[in-house]
């Protein structure tokens, strides 16, 4: 009985559960589901990270290369680019990247720059001549909501190590040495906590796809960093919220912002030699 009227009137199964200050998988409003992260998850990548968010599971490989940067610049590049392939979720289809993907990419291009997680000055070998461009792959694997909080490219870049480059001043070639290596300079470590809102008023955490995503009268998330700093708030349409709403959702972003960090932390930790 309960599964024909969730299928019938989902709007209406799902708000009994809000009635009740709960949700359809048990959690409560402002619960965050499961969250497990594993570095270096890919051995052909500079650096890598495998991410599961509940069922939401998000795999990040960064590659390293050397390029020329932009006439008289000193600055290098990171070029994000996420994938939503068909296997992830029925809602995508093979072929180009789709308007989610183009949007979600986008987003944490922004992220990157507003945040100066990484100052691209910082990727810049010799000015003007040679500099580093990462391409950092992101791709789902299982959609179950929430792709933006997934912290799969953070992870992967804290564990990216760039080998030593010198320019032979007699040739003006570079010589790559890969036995020695230094960890890619992270300034600010941003996090995005997204929300969904219901009815104009009621805030849940970390919506899942088909009963939260689908269902929400607009979504909303906050990007902030280890100071607490707001980086960015993205707001793809939907219902307005008030000053009041926005800034609740800021404080549980920064709230949540500690967890990651402290999870993120702890992770690198495990991995390191003793």
């Amino acid at each position: 009985m309960a599964a024909t009227f969730k299928t019938v009137e989902p709007l209406e199964y799902y708000k009994r559960f809000l009635k009740e200050n709960c949700r359809p998988d048990g959690r409560e409003l402002g619960e965050f589901r499961a969250t497990t992260v594993n570095i270096g998850s890919i051995t052909t990548a500079d650096g890598s990270a495998l991410v599961k968010l509940g069922n939401t599971t998000v795999i990040c490989g960064v590659k390293a290369e050397l390029a020329a940067p932009a006439a008289d610049s000193n600055k290098g590049y990171i070029v994000p680019n996420v994938e939503l392939p068909s296997l992830c979720s029925e809602r995508f289809r093979s072929g180009p990247p789709g308007e989610e993907a183009q949007a979600a990419s986008q987003f944490i291009a922004d992220v990157i720059d507003n945040s100066q997680m990484i100052v691209k000055e910082d990727l810049c070998i010799a000015n003007g001549k040679l500099a580093w461009v990462l391409y950092c792959d992101i791709i789902c694997l299982d959609y179950d909501g929430n792709l933006l909080d997934a912290l799969a490219l953070l992870a992967a870049l804290k564990n990216v190590q760039l080998p030593s480059v010198i320019i032979k001043e007699e040739t003006g070639l570079s010589e790559v040495n890969l036995k020695q290596k230094t960890p890619l300079i992270i300034r600010k470590h941003p996090v995005a906590t997204s929300f969904a809102v219901f009815d104009d008023t009621v805030l849940i955490v970390d919506p899942t796809a088909e009963e939260e995503e689908d269902l929400a009268t607009g979504t909303v998330t906050i990007v902030t960093d280890e100071e607490g700093r707001l980086c960015s708030v993205h707001k793809p349409g939907g219902c307005p919220l008030t000053g009041a709403k926005l800034q609740d959702c800021i404080t549980r972003a920064i709230t949540r912002h500690k967890e990651v960090k402290k999870l993120i932390d702890k992770v690198i930790k495990s991995i390191m030699p003793k």
